[in-house]
């Protein structure tokens, strides 16, 4: 599991200190705690995505107002 961890947690964002961190619960055999510290990560991108979600559907009410010839 070791480097097929490390090539999912660059694939996802997480920064060399992360990734050690993580790496070290695993080696560790602290399995409690690696999925605590992933749950942390998981809870962060879905925040992430939903900043960006809100970003596109003010978007898409811009580009709505506009086809229909609504100037705000």
């Amino acid at each position: 599991m070791g480097n097929n961890l490390r090539a999912i947690l660059c694939e996802i964002g997480l920064s060399q200190e992360e990734i050690a961190a993580a790496e070290a619960f695993n080696k560790a055999g602290k399995r409690d705690e690696l999925q605590k510290y992933l749950r942390v990560r998981r809870c962060s991108l879905m925040e992430e995505m939903h900043r960006t979600q809100k970003k596109v559907d003010n978007l898409d009410y811009l580009l709505r107002q506009l086809k229909g010839g609504t100037v705000l």
